[in-house]
């Protein structure tokens, strides 16, 4: 009884320190920053891509989504800790996922408002999607 009571305060403790940030995509926020692609491959292909984003889709062209294979994907490249941005077309998308990432998982997630689109509109020329 103690010790499922004691790991449910680890666990409330910490996503009580998991924040979310939402920024708006500009060149100069995605500089430096870990970048997880969370559109679908053909919407790489399309524009391009963050240059040294990760591509881990989450939603696929029907809308379907498999969470349990993005946090498997996620976890290889981002620390639990760590914080990271996530990207979309818009926004929208990002919006609600990191939303969950931080509040129900703990991560420390960045949103960046407006997506891909924002971005390029500033000036940012992405990066060619290689398969």
């Amino acid at each position: 009884m103690l010790k499922k009571l004691l790991m449910g305060l680890l666990l409330l403790s910490a996503t009580l320190w998991a924040t979310v940030e939402h920024i708006e995509a500009t060149p100069s926020a995605v500089k430096g920053m870990k970048i997880i692609d969370i559109r679908t491959p053909s919407e790489w292909m399309e524009t391009g891509i963050v240059e040294g984003s990760h591509t881990i889709m989450f939603f696929d062209e029907q809308g379907g989504y498999d969470a349990d294979k993005f946090l498997s994907e996620l976890n290889k490249v981002v620390a639990k800790n760590e914080k990271f941005a996530l990207i979309c077309r818009t926004g929208s998308r990002t919006t609600m996922i990191s939303q969950f990432l931080s509040e129900k998982l703990g991560y420390n997630v960045v949103n960046l408002k407006g997506g891909i689109l924002n971005l390029m509109a500033q000036g940012y020329k992405p990066t060619p999607y290689k398969k």
